[in-house]
């Protein structure tokens, strides 16, 4: 007996139902009323992988408190990236505001906090980086409420928690900006979903991957379907496709066999958090204090103690921590790394992979840590810390983009990329920090280039 293919007809499909895909659906929905949106998500809900609040670090990154946003370069401070994350941040904060007039957010409150963002250092050389970076940021608009301080009792103030029987032996400073954010980025991607399922022209389908992407002869696309919510055969015909799916977006670009995605690799690198479990001291502290990585330490190992608001209780939560596995996503599959190695990419990973040992060497040591270990990491941020308030949570994953490079096999990037077919029919997002904080700014691009 024959198998029966249902196919079904959709103008736009967004594969991934986090922040990114609800802002790309708010966009398109507005620029082209009417016209059919399709979001396919394959956990049972939206916004359950990256954009959970317990999957990422929650910070409305705006280039306030990240040390790394503003390298010293031959002895004077960088602030490009800083002022453009500033930028993109400010941006998607009114983006938001606007859809919680329009209606498409229903509660902003229950999305956005405001918490203060705090740079902190210690010792001579990093105190004096801090008071030339601050001197920089100071004088542009972004950063012109920037304060920053040496004083011991004025630190106290911002973060009582942190200087409580610190040592005196080292000098300290530290940045402080009043109006920064915690942003639950999966309230808000949830919020507007909710709006958009009640909407004729929207489907939102849970439960169900696409398993491959093909271009038919009338130069559209082909999405084949696989879950519990369709049919054993499904497929989806579109004019556009876009690729939101977190680490899942690797393998789905490969498939779709676009030229612009060849050499992309991916290496996946998981998170954890130490979380406070002791109600006293979570009230003591309302911050987002942001460190300086090591010498030899990566980007993403920056250290922070955070205030979150998560489903409207206040936690604490210190980290990141680096573990390694070979999913691409927290939901993933273990082999997901393996799955992603292809001919046109290996040179790729092995390149970056020879380029980048110290970072391998990280997370071979991050690894290996014991909950003791990451506690004595802790008291460097708050020396008064104790075991039985702490617990190890498990964060979120990421895949951090390997590409070529024109001096070298393969070179790891650490920001957000985007990836658009010459015929711009299909497009693709890479990479994480500071992405959702910058989601408006991102998709905007994704419309701009497509439309």
């Amino acid at each position: 007996m024959a198998k029966t293919t249902t196919i079904k007809h959709s103008d736009f499909v967004l594969i991934g139902g986090g922040i990114m895909s609800a802002t790309l659906a708010i966009l398109l929905y507005e620029k082209f009323p009417g016209k059919k949106i399709t979001v396919i998500e394959k956990l049972p809900k939206m916004a359950e992988e990256s954009s959970e609040a317990w999957n990422n670090a929650g910070t409305g990154h705006a280039g306030n408190c990240e040390l790394n946003y503003t390298p010293e370069k031959n002895g004077e401070i960088d602030p490009s990236k800083a002022l453009k994350t500033a930028e993109q941040f400010y941006n998607t904060l009114e983006f938001w505001k606007d859809c919680a007039k329009k209606g498409y957010i229903q509660n902003l409150n229950k999305c956005i906090s405001s918490v203060p963002h705090i740079s902190f250092v210690q010792g001579k050389k990093d105190v004096d980086f801090l008071e030339k970076r601050w001197n920089v940021l100071k004088e542009t608009e972004f950063f012109k409420d920037m304060v920053f301080s040496k004083d011991r009792e004025q630190i106290k103030e911002w973060i009582p928690l942190m200087m409580e029987k610190r040592s005196k032996r080292s000098s300290v400073a530290a940045t402080y900006i009043k109006e920064g954010y915690d942003v639950n980025f999966g309230e808000i991607a949830e919020q507007i979903f909710r709006y958009l399922s009640k909407q004729p022209n929207v489907d939102l389908i849970n439960n169900c991957s696409v398993i491959n992407l093909q271009k038919t002869e009338n130069k559209r696309w082909l999405s084949s379907l696989k879950g519990q919510n369709v049919g054993k055969h499904w497929k989806i015909v579109s004019n556009y496709v876009f690729i939101g799916a977190g680490g899942a977006a690797l393998s789905l670009l490969e498939k779709s066999g676009i030229r612009e995605a060849r050499g992309y690799g991916g290496f996946p690198i998981s998170g954890l958090w130490l979380r406070c479990t002791n109600p006293e001291i979570i009230e003591q502290h309302h911050a987002k204090v942001y460190g300086k990585a090591k010498k030899g330490s990566p980007p993403m190992s920056v250290p922070h103690m955070d205030t979150r608001m998560i489903n409207g209780r206040k936690e604490l939560l210190f980290g990141p921590y680096a573990g390694f596995t070979t999913k691409f996503l927290k939901h993933g599959s273990h082999f997901d790394l393996p799955k992603s190695v292809e001919f046109d990419n290996i040179m790729s990973l092995l390149g970056a992979g020879y380029h980048n040992l110290p970072l391998v060497g990280y997370l071979v040591k991050q690894v290996k840590l014991k909950f003791e270990d990451r506690m004595e990491m802790l008291r460097e941020f708050y020396p008064q810390a104790k075991d039985e308030d702490w617990k190890v949570v498990v964060a979120g994953q990421r895949v951090q983009i390997i590409k070529k490079h024109k001096k070298r096999s393969g070179k790891l990037e650490f920001g957000t990329e985007i990836i658009v077919a010459k015929d711009k029919s299909i497009a693709a997002l890479l990479g994480a920090s500071p992405g959702a904080s910058t989601s408006y700014s991102v998709m905007k691009e994704v419309v701009e280039r497509c439309f």
